[in-house]
């Protein structure tokens, strides 16, 4: 049997092995990618009600309780991602409790208005719209990172009113993003988009009858069990033995040294031979390695070997940029002398760079990994642009000249076909209209937000031209490459010195992009579902303005109440509150928006020659291409997808080493034994597990924060170090002394 990747049918589908239905009648009602194949119903019964009252009561109430979590959540040490999955598990008992006990009486019957509460069982149509809502309150606000970081980093004063109105403004761009490329992106069967079928997997595990087979388990059956023991064995990393986030047993070994820390620390070094047993680590940052294609889980496996093993510590031990006066792995900004860098010394009254201030203070200096992380994000979005222009420009061309003509299509778009579409101009109205507001906000709140109306038509610009590139990316690879260095670096040139303004283009190039992804992924999970497309609509529209408003209320909350908040100077010590991703937000935006990148990666700066990353990026995929070109038959080189394998570590920092050795490890036992060997368990189990994992590391997170972490209940004991290794953060030049560290 084949692994997933020995076969390509198309060279839009990447990783897969099925004979398309064209080439094989006997198989022409399933998708010609074998996941979907293996994992999507292809059936419908269009007579399911799906917008009921329990729709609206279970869907808002998800989303509120998901956008509250998460962002509560966002500020500690280790991030709690509480997904849509469960919402989607959490939900089936309520939805079916409400069916049991709701009249069933139809008001204002024989009108025009007459509805009921309670239209019969709890659906599987009623589920998927209430997972949308979820869906909404399921990631991350990025805006707010904006929010947090001119409270509670520059101590400067934001209202509430323009926090609220530039989240929601970046939140909803995204449907203009999404309306002009869903052709692309969700109707054509390539597009398949890996992360959609766990949640299908769970749909149909919760609501279809899974026969049992002989001597085995039912789906629902197995995710129980599973659910069971992630929700009790986390309660070991999440509170008893936080040490097994990150097993960095080379520390223990050599505990005096500073070379066997930084080589070993799985949280602040290389983290060589580190793993860590804690789900939330594993797929905090790259997601469910159980929803990764393999041949993305090597791409990625190689992207950070490289990164991490050749390059970073070549910088390092030849001493690149003074590289040995800092920590190997540090987010954190820096004098020539290895001093934390003072930030406010150098921003004047007017919140801009005051430059005889920074001419005193000195050049700015970041850790070695951080200025490569920087590199290999340039070399990525370079790469993203040449690899799609390569690889799937023809198709793209072709779907192009194709818009108003008839074409083959998969199973699922013809049994969508019987539904009405949204009509393009809803799409174009709210990309209108938000853009007007966004230039109304920014002009009116000038002081507080610094960026100008051209600004905001250059973001939406940017984001318009990388949304279909990044979306062929993400739909095939289940990896998003990100915008944020190439906005922060082009509103740095041209607008340096105010660091609201970088941030504010950042969200609106980049963050807004990066919705219209998500609407694009949330419409072709309803597409597999077979939700109505105008249902579908609604759904993200309301989930998205609802989650807006909480999750900005959670944040200002918890700036306003929980003392020294992302203060790592003031936190006591062991305060979960030390905000790792706000941190390397604000970080960013002293680079790229206070300082500039001209004094830092230009002419002036220090840095200039990792602009070279730019051109690397530019020719790795045309190398690839002319080798799949000479090697035709070499169908292994077709799968080697350079965005996704240069950009594997840009999610460095916050994330850390042991995040990525153990999601890889996880992500091999997955894609490659177990979908090559024991393709049967595959097919029923790995979603569903994904799904469980999730669920019960979530319940029990949520859990132990209010029985212990509210009552601030906790002991100390060796276990409770979450990675044991003391001197990784050390610098090893000589004569530089930091307090905790041996003076070399």
């Amino acid at each position: 049997m084949k692994a997933a990747g020995d076969q390509i049918t198309s060279p839009l589908i990447q990783g897969t092995s099925s004979p398309s239905p064209q080439d094989d009648p006997t198989d022409a009602d399933n998708s010609p990618i074998e996941q979907v194949a293996l994992t999507v119903p292809v059936t419908d019964d269009p007579t399911l009600p799906a917008v009921t009252f329990r729709t609206w009561a279970l869907g808002t109430l998800a989303c509120v309780l998901l956008s509250f979590l998460n962002q509560f959540f966002w500020y500690r040490r280790e991030p709690l991602s509480i997904t849509a999955v469960s919402a989607q598990i959490a939900v089936v008992p309520l939805g079916r409790l409400m069916a049991a006990a709701i009249t069933d009486r139809v008001f204002l019957k024989g009108k025009k208005w007459e509805f009921t509460l309670n239209p019969g069982p709890f659906n599987v149509k009623e589920h998927v719209l209430i997972t949308i809502f979820a869906n909404s309150g399921a990631g991350n606000v990025y805006a707010i990172h904006a929010v947090s970081a001119v409270k509670l980093f520059y101590k400067k004063e934001m209202a509430f009113g323009t926090a609220l109105m530039l989240v929601v403004t970046t939140q909803v761009l995204g449907f203009g993003w999404a309306g002009l490329f869903r052709r692309y992106l969700v109707e054509p069967a390539a597009m398949w988009w890996p992360q959609n079928l766990v949640q299908v997997s769970l749909f149909r595990a919760l609501h279809e009858k899974d026969k049992r087979p002989k001597g085995g388990l039912a789906r629902t059956q197995f995710f129980l069990i599973a659910f069971i023991c992630s929700f009790a064995y986390y309660v070991f990393p999440g509170y008893l033995f936080p040490m097994l986030t990150s097993l960095s047993w080379l520390c223990w070994i050599f505990p005096t040294s500073v070379v066997a820390h930084q080589l070993g620390s799985g949280l602040h070094g290389l983290g060589i031979g580190a793993i860590g047993f804690d789900w939330s680590s594993i797929s905090s940052y790259l997601g469910s390695p159980l929803a990764s294609p393999w041949f993305a889980t090597v791409n990625i496996g190689v992207g950070f070997v490289v990164t991490m093993y050749v390059i970073t510590p070549l910088v390092y031990w030849l001493n690149v940029y003074k590289a040995k006066t800092f920590p190997l792995f540090s987010d954190s900004l820096f004098t020539s002398m290895g001093q934390k860098y003072n930030i406010s010394s150098i921003v004047d009254s007017k919140f801009h760079l005051d430059i005889e201030a920074y001419k005193r203070e000195g050049p700015l200096y970041i850790s070695s990994l951080f200025a490569m992380t920087y590199g290999v994000g340039f070399a990525c979005l370079s790469a993203t642009v040449v690899h799609v222009f390569l690889f799937h420009g023809s198709e793209i061309w072709q779907l192009s000249k194709s818009a108003f003509q008839e074409k083959k299509m998969d199973v699922h778009m013809e049994l969508m076909k019987k539904y009405s579409q949204v009509p393009q101009w809803w799409f174009m109205c709210i990309l209108l209209v938000n853009i007007m507001a966004t230039i109304f906000m920014c002009e009116y709140y000038k002081d507080q937000l610094q960026l100008p109306w051209w600004g905001i038509l250059l973001a939406c610009g940017l984001a318009m031209f990388f949304t279909l590139p990044v979306g062929v990316i993400t739909a095939t690879t289940n990896q998003t490459p990100g915008l944020n260095v190439i906005t922060e670096y082009i509103i740095g040139y041209l607008y340096p010195g105010f660091p609201v303004a970088n941030m504010c283009f950042k969200v609106y190039g980049y963050i807004s992009m990066k919705q219209g992804i998500t609407f694009l992924q949330d419409f072709k999970l309803g597409h597999y579902m077979k939700i109505p497309p105008r249902t579908m609509f609604m759904a993200q529209v309301v989930g998205t303005m609802v989650a807006a408003l909480v999750h900005v209320g959670t944040a200002w909350w918890l700036m306003d109440t929980v003392p020294a908040i992302c203060d790592r100077a003031l936190l006591p010590a062991g305060s979960p509150w030390t905000c790792p991703g706000d941190h390397v937000f604000y970080d960013a935006s002293v680079i790229w928006g206070l300082i500039g990148p001209r004094r830092i990666f230009g002419d002036l700066g220090y840095y200039s020659a990792v602009n070279w990353f730019f051109l690397a990026g530019a020719i790795a995929p045309l190398l690839v291409w002319l080798a799949h070109k000479a090697f035709p038959n070499k169908r292994w080189i077709r799968l080697i997808t350079m965005p996704v394998l240069l950009g594997a570590t840009s999610q460095m920092p916050p994330a850390t080493a042991v995040n990525y050795t153990s999601w890889i490890i996880i992500g091999f036992l997955s894609g490659f034994v177990a979908y090559r060997f024991y393709r049967g368990w595959w097919s029923r189990r790995n979603y569903v597990l994904s799904g469980a994992l999730d669920a019960g590391l979530a319940f029990m997170g949520v859990l132990l924060y209010l029985c212990l972490g509210m009552e601030h209940v906790s002991f100390n004991w060796w276990g409770g170090d979450a990675d044991g290794c003391s001197l990784a953060s050390c610098p090893t030049a000589k004569g530089v002394s930091v307090k905790g560290c041996p003076v070399s």
